[in-house]
């Protein structure tokens, strides 16, 4: 396996509770990788990790040959690490467009025809100039996938991003996920909506109390007795 993101024995606690009890998984370059648990299972302390918005206190992450564990949030972005975040937060007075132009000239000082092509890419071209606070619902997930887009992501992490759509709706943004992965972008998923996640995703992990309680393919996730008791309590 070609590793591109090293996950070694991390651990961080907030207080007296531990969050992540030494964690330790590898994802593949290019893997289309899904992370699932019970709320409170640790998911979301992971890719804050990752993405730097936390500091774990032991262990390593090693991204793409670098260890980033001590680099802060912006410079993981710099090297190619994005992601989405569960509530949309867009800037309510910009237009779509301006949205975008703020990550993308702070990172990688594009300019505005490689928005107009990211809006493509994810199907909100012709909002270009509407107002972010004039979207729909899933316009603003796709719009939290764009503005990670804007920075030009080699590891995308995937947050939330199908909570509270219809069922059509979810189906536009995995082809999507699917469509970026398949242009060479490594995705993340975290997603609570299993299908989805065993839809799009090669590999899963589940998280339980901070702990890895199952690896493999979705079809072996989702027969896990382990699983099974983390998500039904019996």
């Amino acid at each position: 396996m070609d590793t591109f993101l090293q996950i070694k024995d991390v651990s961080k606690r907030f207080g007296g509770f531990t969050a992540l009890a030494g964690v330790s998984l590898d994802i593949a370059r290019g893997e289309r990788f899904g992370l699932i648990g019970p709320n409170g299972s640790g998911k979301t302390t992971l890719i804050n990790c990752i993405s730097g918005m936390l500091r774990n206190e032991s262990g390593s992450i090693v991204f793409d040959g670098e260890e980033i564990s001590r680099l802060p949030a912006y410079l993981r972005t710099r090297r190619g690490v994005a992601r989405t975040f569960q509530v949309p937060r867009p800037f309510a007075s910009m237009s779509v467009l301006e949205n975008l132009l703020v990550p993308l000239q702070y990172v990688a000082h594009g300019e505005e025809q490689e928005v107009l092509d990211i809006l493509g890419r994810i199907g909100l071209k012709d909002k270009a100039e509407t107002p972010s606070n004039q979207l729909s619902q899933v316009e603003l997930r796709k719009l939290e996938l764009a503005r990670a887009l804007a920075a030009r992501p080699r590891l995308l992490i995937s947050d939330e991003a199908m909570a509270g759509l219809s069922g059509s709706e979810v189906d536009e943004v995995l082809k999507i996920l699917f469509d970026l992965n398949a242009a060479g972008i490594t995705v993340i998923m975290i997603e609570h909506i299993m299908q989805a996640v065993m839809r799009f995703s090669q590999r899963v992990v589940c998280l339980d109390a901070g702990r890895i309680i199952c690896e493999g393919t979705p079809a072996r996730i989702v027969d896990n007795p382990d699983v099974q008791k983390a998500y039904l309590g019996a």
